[in-house]
């Protein structure tokens, strides 16, 4: 019996999310008086395997079949659903990102396994398993109990802080059999961006919305987040209006991100933008009308008119960081 947790990498690397879910099998695999052991998937070298040992993971168990090259879910789920078995799993743990949202439903059918997606919290018992979860665009909190003999969880972004506790880590390689399968996805070119930060990637985002204006207004949101080390977004009205591009419009129709802090500019707060913000630790938000649905959401809020408050904070922040 154990827990088992798909850690994602990129480019042969891990980042923050895969350590978040790592933190969070090792106290789960606690809790259940088990093991946590962490599936790597793709050419990934053995230092960097290690560095799950650090989050307490026990054992990681490494694919590098040449058929995984590429994220193919049909693929990806034969050789997870393969690892589960072969480790006796009694809860899958996966990021609530594109990837998991992707394999989570196959592995259900394939191991019988009932799901519980975008969990932020470890579960209020294990006999029965219950555990909660956010609803209603994050309005409300739901208790969801998991019969199964196995469990799959998806991990909300930025749900849980991450803690050291370093063990030593045992590296195993496994093939998995694969038969007559084989991967549909051919990639033919890869474009990366440079000199930006991505915004799912970000620890800090600042966002305006049609509160901003005009798109010529642009310029102080802009100096905030290369201030502050920070990926810019906005609300849809400002992306269908060509204001920004549409990769940075966030919301329950655009990217769902869930940073340490998002500034929230010029932004009303309305249903479907707070969806895909509400997971932030914290909500700084500027808005001139005091009455607007994003101060309910917010932990901190400044009434008045942006295009007079972002150059002060531009100016604190400067201030501050020569200090």
């Amino acid at each position: 019996m154990s827990v088992v947790v798909f850690t994602e990498n990129w480019d042969g690397a891990f980042k923050k999310q895969s350590f978040e879910i790592a933190t969070y099998a090792a106290k789960l695999a606690e809790m259940l008086q088990t093991d946590p052991i962490a599936i790597s998937i793709g050419n990934v070298a053995e230092e960097e395997l290690k560095k799950l040992g650090n989050y307490g993971i026990k054992k990681v168990v490494s694919v590098t079949d040449d058929k995984l090259k590429h994220f193919d879910g049909q693929l990806y789920t034969k050789a997870i659903a393969d690892i589960a078995g072969k480790e006796s799993a009694k809860v899958l743990v996966l990021a609530n990102n594109n990837c998991g949202k992707a394999l989570a439903p196959r592995l259900s059918v394939r191991l019988k396994a009932a799901i519980c997606s975008a969990v932020h919290e470890l579960p209020e018992s294990v006999d029965p398993f219950v555990i909660k979860k956010r609803v209603f665009s994050g309005n409300a909190i739901s208790r969801n109990e998991l019969k199964t003999e196995t469990k799959i969880l998806t991990l909300a972004q930025n749900s849980i802080d991450i803690e050291e506790k370093p063990e030593t880590v045992v590296i195993e390689a496994f093939t998995p059999e694969m038969g007559d399968l084989s991967s549909s996805i051919q990639v033919q070119e890869t474009e990366k961006q440079t000199g930006k930060i991505l915004l799912t990637d970000a620890e800090i985002v600042v966002s305006g919305g049609r509160g901003m204006k005009s798109s010529d207004n642009w310029a102080p949101l802009e100096e905030l987040a290369d201030l502050l080390d920070a990926a810019t977004a906005c609300s849809r009205p400002v992306s269908d209006e060509g204001w920004r591009p549409h990769e940075e419009h966030t919301g329950q129709t655009g990217k769902i991100v869930a940073p340490n802090v998002y500034f929230a500019i010029g932004i009303s707060g309305a249903t479907q933008h707070l969806a895909g913000v509400s997971s932030s630790k914290y909500i700084v938000a500027i808005n001139n009308d005091k009455d607007a649905p994003i101060f309910e959401a917010a932990q901190y809020g400044i009434v008045g008119d942006a295009a007079k408050i972002l150059p002060q904070l531009v100016e604190a922040v400067k201030e501050l960081k020569s200090s």
